[in-house]
Order: C-alpha cells, then sequence, then structure tokens
C-alpha cells in the first residue's frame, strides 16, 4: 500500500536543509565587465576571463562583494574579517574554464539566521532557520540539450552552449540542518525561502524572479523514524524555481522517500530533479561517494579583506525588514489581515505601496491591483506589472477621485490601456470617455426616466427611497454609464421632494 503525506508524518520525521543560490543584478560579470543582460543572443556576452581563455586574469567585482554582505548583515550573520576565493575543479561543459570560482573552507560570512512565522493547527509558529554560511561564487554558463524527450543530455542528440551566464556574480546561502519541523516541513520550506526573497528584493541586490533562475533552491531532506534521535540518507532535489515548487517538492520527497522504506529498500544519496508536472522528483546523479573537487586557492585573486568601518557604514543602510514593513502598511492602511495575506501572496505588496506614494488611496490602490488587472492577468498567464504600470493605475485612480471618471469608465480606460491604446488620457480621448457632468443633460435624464417610470417616482416621492435605485439605472444607461451614480442620485432625490 502506499502511503500519503499524513500516513507518512506519524510514522517518519523529515529533517530539511536548504541551499538557495542567488544572481546578483550587477551590471558587470563577477570577474570581467561582460554584462549580465537576461535574454541577451547566446554568447555574446563573453570575453576572454569568463571564457577561461589562456592568459585572461580576473579581477573581482566590489559591488558584489558589498552586495553579499548586505545579504549576509541582513541575515544576522557575521562577515569575515578575511575570506578568500578557492578553485573548484570539475569538468562539465558549461564551465568553460573546467573549475568554478567559488569560496570554499573560507566564506565571506557564517552563522546567521532568519526566523519564519507560519500558520500551524496550534496557531501562528515561529521557526528559526539558521544560516550556516553565505558565499560568492560565480554562475555557469547554460546548456540546451535537443531531442530526447526530458530535454536533459541523457537522450537527447545534441547539446548547444550559451555562455552568457558563465561568471555572473552568484551567491550561495546555506542553512544548518532544519530538524523539528514535523508535518509542517513544506510549509518552513517555502516560507523560508519567500521570506529571503523579500529579504533580497528589499537589499536591492537581485531581482529574485525564480522564473528566470536569479534565485533557486536545492531542496535537501532526509527521513527517520519519528524519536528515533537519528538521521537518514539525504537526497538533493536541485534547482527548484518557484515557492510552490518548494513546498511540492518537500511533500514529493517524503512520499517518496517513506514508501521506498516502506518497501525494504534503502535511500540513495543523490541528486534529483524536480518535475513540475506531478510533483515528483526523478533521479539525477548518486552522491554516494564523496566527490574530491580538488580545491585549492585560487592563485589569481588577492583574498577578500572588508574593512571594519565599511562594514558598520553598510549595516547603517539596511533597509526596514520586510516583516516590519508588512506590519507597519497593514496599520497604516487598515488592511484586514486575509487582504493583507492575499496582496503578499500575489506578489503586489511592493507595487501597491508604489501606487500609494504617488498619490492614490490605499484601499482603491488595493482593489485595482488584485481585482480587475490581476484578473486579466491571471486570465493571460502574465504578471499584473507586465500588463499596465504604476504610474498609469496612479492617474486612473486619480481621476476617479476628482470625479473625471465613474468606477465603469475607469475599467474601460484600464482595458484600453492594457489593449495598448496609449496613456489613460490617451484611451479617455479615443473611446470618449468622460463623465456627464453637466446638470442640464442629467436633470434631462432624470425626467425621462421619471416619467418613464411615473409609479416607482411616486414611491419615491412617498419615502420609499431604495426604490429611487431603478431610476438612478435608467439615468446611468442613458448617458451610457458616463454619469457620477452619486451626483444623479443627489439631483434626483432633490428634483422628487427628497
Amino acid at each position: 500500500m502506499s502511503l500519503n503525506y499524513d500516513q507518512v508524518i506519524e510514522k517518519y520525521e523529515p529533517t530539511l536543509g536548504l541551499e538557495v543560490h542567488v544572481e546578483l543584478n550587477t551590471k558587470s560579470k563577477m570577474f570581467c565587465s561582460c554584462a549580465t543582460e537576461f535574454g541577451a543572443l547566446p554568447n555574446t556576452q563573453t570575453c576572454p576571463v569568463c571564457l577561461g581563455l589562456p592568459g585572461a586574469l580576473p579581477v573581482v567585482n566590489k559591488r558584489a562583494i558589498e552586495s553579499t554582505i548586505l545579504i549576509g548583515l541582513a541575515l544576522n550573520c557575521s562577515i569575515a574579517p578575511y575570506s578568500r576565493f578557492a578553485r573548484k575543479n570539475y569538468f562539465y561543459p558549461d564551465m568553460p574554464k573546467n573549475f568554478q570560482t567559488s569560496q570554499y573552507d573560507e566564506p565571506i560570512c557564517v552563522n546567521g539566521y532568519l526566523d519564519v512565522q507560519i500558520q500551524t493547527d496550534e496557531g501562528d509558529k515561529t521557526f528559526r532557520i539558521e544560516i550556516e554560511r553565505v558565499h560568492m561564487e560565480e554562475d555557469t554558463g547554460k546548456s540546451l540539450h535537443v531531442g530526447g524527450s526530458t530535454g536533459r543530455i541523457h537522450g537527447a542528440e545534441y547539446s548547444l552552449l550559451d555562455y552568457n551566464r558563465a561568471g555572473i556574480p552568484l551567491v550561495e546561502i546555506v542553512t544548518k540542518i532544519v530538524p523539528d519541523t514535523g508535518k509542517y516541513a513544506p510549509q518552513v520550506a517555502r516560507a523560508y525561502v519567500a521570506a529571503l526573497r523579500d529579504i533580497l528584493r528589499g537589499l536591492k541586490v537581485s531581482d529574485v524572479k525564480m522564473e528566470q533562475g536569479s534565485l533557486r533552491c536545492d531542496v535537501n531532506l532526509s527521513l527517520a523514524q519519528v524519536n528515533s534521535g537519528k538521521l537518514g540518507t539525504r537526497s538533493e532535489t536541485k534547482n527548484v524555481n518557484s515557492l510552490r515548487s518548494v513546498e511540492r517538492a518537500v511533500i514529493g520527497e517524503v512520499i517518496r522517500q517513506a514508501n521506498r522504506l516502506e518497501d525494504g529498500e534503502r535511500i540513495i544519496q543523490e541528486t534529483r530533479h524536480f518535475l513540475e508536472e506531478s510533483g515528483q522528483t526523478r533521479p539525477g546523479r548518486s552522491k554516494e561517494q564523496a566527490e574530491d573537487y580538488r580545491y585549492f586557492p585560487e592563485p589569481d585573486l588577492v583574498p577578500v579583506v572588508p574593512d571594519a568601518k565599511w562594514i558598520e557604514e553598510l549595516k547603517k543602510t539596511l533597509p526596514e525588514k520586510p516583516a516590519d514593513r508588512r506590519k507597519r502598511l497593514q496599520t497604516t492602511w487598515s488592511v484586514p489581515d486575509k487582504e493583507m495575506a492575499a496582496m503578499v501572496n500575489a506578489e503586489l505588496l511592493d507595487t501597491v505601496e508604489e501606487t500609494v506614494l504617488l498619490g492614490a488611496d490605499p484601499t482603491k490602490a488595493r482593489s485595482w491591483w488584485l481585482g480587475e488587472i490581476s484578473r486579466i492577468a491571471n486570465d493571460r498567464s502574465v504578471l499584473a506589472t507586465e500588463l499596465i504600470s504604476v504610474k498609469d493605475v496612479a492617474q486612473v485612480i486619480a481621476l476617479i477621485t476628482k470625479g473625471e471618471l465613474t468606477d465603469k469608465l475607469a475599467r474601460q480606460v484600464v482595458e484600453g490601456v492594457i489593449a495598448g491604446e496609449g496613456s489613460p488620457a490617451d484611451v479617455i480621448t479615443k473611446r470618449g470617455l468622460k463623465v456627464v457632468s453637466d446638470d442640464s443633460q442629467l436633470m434631462k435624464a432624470i425626467i425621462d426616466a421619471v416619467t418613464a417610470q411615473a409609479e416607482t417616482a411616486q414611491r419615491v416621492r412617498e419615502g420609499n427611497i431604495p426604490a429611487a435605485g431603478a431610476l438612478i439605472g435608467a439615468v446611468m444607461k442613458a448617458t451610457g454609464g458616463q454619469a457620477d451614480a452619486a451626483k444623479v442620485r443627489e439631483l434626483l432625490l432633490k428634483h422628487l421632494g427628497q
């Protein structure tokens, strides 16, 4: 019988370990001046240094060091007064030098932590994730395997190589083992990566776009019998590229390992690949034998010796912690817990804040981004901010506030902007979307409505105010929805002696 997740957790205790790789958003690579723009034509952002050509000498990117120190400080790490780069030697086609310049035994940041909060059956609970190290390295190139059914090298007809990414500054954040998460291991893993992403975004050191690979997570997981006091054999699920997938990868591995153990099979220490379609993992390469990367100090780079004064100056620039910021904004905007969670989950908190900073009412900003715009974005499977700019949304809200647009007209304006018809002002002009504010025009429509619905009008005269809704609706229809409903109501009731 195959065990489900709940059955597994009754018998087995999962232990997590998380390795997160972050591409820094520096303008140039880690050891050369090549550009780092995403999506450039293959092999157009390379030079002798990042291609590892003979005689080419690297120079470390100061901004990358600064970004890494900021990350370490934000994660409560100690910043090493002395660290150095090393050569990690291995052969793979996407590493043109046949070694990766990384940090080995002397990383720049050590011994930090990050607290994450999740909802449990007992209420909110905080888990402390201890950080073992934060170190600098360079990213590899990208392989494209053509043919075959998996998209990987096994079974491919041939492979193509793009070295644009080779040498991009990369930071690896490695946790210590994370025990005692119990059944909440998937949620803890997701919450950690989400919190880490928020911190990195706040530091402005990376665009943290998981879908583009600028932030990716390796999930280490092992199982042991509950209360055994032992650690099981771990698997390492590589390059998981979304928060949802991190959670699903943990669940999938927990179930897979437990069922193997129940069948009397042993767990193999190996890398695994996450399958988005099924939520399962498949084997990669065995790690049963310790790999000898023949690390040795990089002879072409001097040690990194950050000045203590510089570190203190960087510490003063740290932004507000994401959790504190969320609490502050929630209080300032008077947002209910459920709606705040919706904003955070939709990754629209920053967007709403930017809209508010441009003068928009917080409630209206939240409503537009989480409502109509998100609906269209979901239908098209794109990000809301890819459809319309913060500036345009702020302008639409300003026009509503001024009474120059009704909500109905505003939706048409937003639709026009999304359709590529120009700015809100352009759409208003092209579509003739202007609020009817002339009292004489409105009164004519009101009189026509009262005449057509004499019985309803009489009920309003007699004090049945809710009955006015039908008359207001008729006026709005007559004006093509371009009248201010509040003003129509005011004029109508006055006309009927109310």
